[in-house]
């Protein structure tokens, strides 16, 4: 049986064992059973995404409103709720 040992933030431990006592398990049990996943999936079994808002495009298409806006030339844009939702579709 080997030892593996990590540092971790003491309130990230602490919140995590209290979470993980509410569902019967401790530490150890719940790294061994997320290491079990990796090696049965081959994967890391998290849902990992970026959130669009930091996108490179969408960090410049800010700039440029700010830029616009504080030289003036800003113009209020009026879209339906239906084209706001399309646009967050596209992203």
């Amino acid at each position: 049986m080997a030892t593996v040992s990590f540092r971790m933030d003491d309130t990230l431990k602490k919140k995590t064992e209290t979470i993980l006592g509410e569902l019967g398990l401790n530490m150890t049990t719940a790294m061994t059973m997320f290491a079990k996943t990796i090696v049965r999936e081959q994967r890391l079994p998290l849902d990992l995404s970026v959130d669009p808002f930091y996108s490179a495009a969408n960090q410049e298409r800010l700039k440029r409103s700010i830029e616009r806006y504080e030289a003036g030339k800003s113009e209020p844009v009026k879209k339906s709720l239906e084209e706001l939702e399309r646009m967050g579709e596209d992203a």
